[in-house]
């Protein structure tokens, strides 16, 4: 708790204002559901199954020439490693992407866009891009959202 701000009183009908962050996560959690089911409805709608796939694609394509990690795509994308293993062979077999072992110890790979992956994330963005802007502009103005923004950065810096 900051020190400098005066308690917060419980709002709500909370019996402890403490209560305000857990109402925080499950709000954020609730919101990521419903926004990612609705954008996973329409990614499927041009063959792209897991909106994720976004992500990796994203990665792949920042890394350029070099591939990126499958170790760093765990981490960037906070998903276990049999999970991106598997997101990685089905994005494979569309034929996005290839894996290459990487040098040195241990069973490293790098990921690589394939010619065929060209031009696919800015058609996934735009369907991420629809979707929030139809969920969002409805209930926030700008000042809200980049009020939210910060709010939220300040969550993991």
């Amino acid at each position: 708790m900051n020190a400098s701000l005066p308690p917060a009183k419980p709002e709500l009908g909370d019996s402890d204002p403490r209560i305000a962050y857990n109402r925080v996560v499950f709000a954020l959690l609730r919101i990521e559901r419903t926004m990612l089911q609705d954008i996973a409805r329409e990614l499927r709608s041009i063959d792209i199954p897991d909106p994720i796939w976004f992500e990796i694609l994203l990665a792949a394509e920042e890394a350029d020439n070099q591939g990126v990690q499958m170790l760093t795509l765990q981490r960037r994308l906070c998903v276990p490693q049999y999970t991106l293993s598997r997101l990685i062979a089905r994005m494979q077999a569309a034929g996005l992407i290839r894996r290459q072992a990487s040098s040195g110890a241990g069973r490293s790979q790098r990921v690589f866009l394939t010619p065929a992956a060209q031009g696919l994330r800015q058609r996934i963005w735009e369907v991420y891009e629809a979707s929030i802007q139809q969920a969002m502009a409805k209930r926030l103005n700008t000042d809200e959202a980049y009020d939210l923004v910060r709010l939220l950065n300040r969550l993991y810096d």
